[in-house]
């Protein structure tokens, strides 16, 4: 069976490598990959946001089935573009994708259907944010209305910072189209739990939980970043939590998409905060986290091509969905200087042994070796049956692989770790 997936960084390289295990896959083509997904799959120099293309090379080429996993082409409408032309895709339609595309609309949904989250404003008018943020509690949140690579979203201690917030999206257009709405938050505080989901639209079913890092530097600091390194399960998700989460998050969310005539069918990413008042969403996202997936995927112990073709056809109630026990770890190394200037096309070296627990995310292949071509580069992730051994693990791999100007956080997992030894 021929598979096409759309996108090219980490993520992907980790669907791919899971969808590679069903025995019916013949083909995977990347579109457009990288030089590392290239180990594992068929990459295609179609832009992931090139929808006719896209449909095109998927037609003539006998695509069978396509997951499109970016959120800019699930935005744009990609699924219905390829099930209108009669392929079956992993992926909500453009329609129930706008649960990221907008903040603003995000935060009218849960509003209208009582879904617990922060407290906000919503502005198209700068002088209006302005003068909101001028008498506004701090900290204050400042949030670009639409796709922004993750970089939209300012957290305001001061004044100024507010200022300088809605100024750079509303006036300077540092996020394009993106930025002319703004939503203004409430701060939360508490722990952050990113809980991915497969969901058919009717029922919803929680993968294990994870904890990113999303600060480029140790303890926290530095620029906010795609992600730095993930670990699950989060241990802050405790049992107690997840009955919650389902009861008056998960299940009332698809409900509510349901209610406003866009079915969710796909991927349904809830960022978490488990508030001193109980878990809120600060955010959805309408597809695979980035890079949550690399350390949910590896846990995974059903089949992922059955259960996307079950949540494609509305057979994920009587679909299994099991995750193991164990724990995983994945340490992100980037580029010196990421997230803004970096130098790329250094050599990448990975020892052989370790090319299996590595998903590329940043790299190209020139003259047959593996170059860097991207801020964050690769994820080296790690499985074991407690998160020590898996970070222990992990970093002792990340230390074997080498490029000029690597660097990465050295702490990821330590506040889990913090929360299991108090136990």
């Amino acid at each position: 069976m021929k598979i096409m997936v759309v996108g090219g960084g980490g993520r992907e390289h980790a669907v791919i490598r899971k969808l590679k295990e069903n025995k019916l896959v013949t083909d995977i083509f990347a579109l457009p990959g990288n030089g590392g997904i290239a180990m594992d799959a068929t990459p295609v120099a179609i832009s992931a946001t090139d929808i006719p293309a896209i449909v095109d090379f998927a037609v003539k080429n006998g695509v069978e089935y396509a997951v499109v996993t970016p959120d800019d082409p699930l935005v744009l409408g990609t699924v219905d573009a390829l099930e209108g032309a009669g392929i079956p895709c992993f992926g909500p339609r453009a329609n129930a994708a706008i649960i990221e595309g907008s903040k603003a609309f995000s935060k009218r949904l849960m509003k209208k259907y009582g879904i617990p989250t922060a407290d906000y404003e919503i502005f198209d008018n700068a002088q209006k944010a302005l003068n909101y943020v001028a008498t506004a509690k701090l900290p204050v949140v400042v949030k670009a209305d639409g796709l922004a690579l993750g970089k939209g979203v300012v957290i305001a201690n001061t004044r100024e910072e507010a200022f300088e917030a809605v100024r750079s999206a509303m006036e300077d257009k540092k996020f394009g189209k993106s930025g002319e709405t703004v939503v203004i938050e409430e701060f939360l505080t508490g722990p952050e739990v990113s809980v991915l989901s497969f969901t058919d639209g009717k029922c919803v079913v929680p993968m294990v939980s994870s904890m990113d890092h999303k600060r480029a530097l140790d303890g926290d600091k530095g620029l906010n970043t795609g992600g730095m390194g993930t670990i699950a399960p989060n241990p802050f998700y405790t049992p107690e939590v997840a009955k919650e989460c389902m009861e008056k998050i998960f299940k009332p969310t698809v409900e509510a998409m349901n209610a406003e005539g866009r079915p969710f069918k796909g991927c349904l990413y809830f960022g978490l905060m488990i508030t001193p008042d109980g878990p809120k969403v600060i955010e959805y996202n309408c597809r695979f986290g980035d890079p949550e997936t690399q350390v949910v995927l590896p846990l995974l112990e059903s089949d992922l091509f059955d259960v996307m073709r079950a949540v494609t056809e509305g057979r994920l109630a009587e679909t299994e969905v099991k995750f193991s026990d164990g724990a995983a770890a994945c340490v992100v190394m980037c580029s010196k200087g990421y997230p803004l200037k970096y130098e790329k096309g250094f050599r990448i070296d990975i020892p052989e042994d370790l090319i299996g627990k590595v998903f590329v995310a940043g790299a190209k292949l020139e003259d047959g070796a593996l170059v860097t071509s991207g801020g964050r580069v690769l994820g080296v992730t790690e499985t074991a049956d407690d998160l020590e051994t898996a970070l222990r693990l992990a970093y002792e791999d990340a230390d074997r692989i080498s490029f000029e100007n690597a660097f990465m956080r050295r702490d990821i997992g330590q506040k889990a770790l913090e929360k299991i030894r108090a136990h």
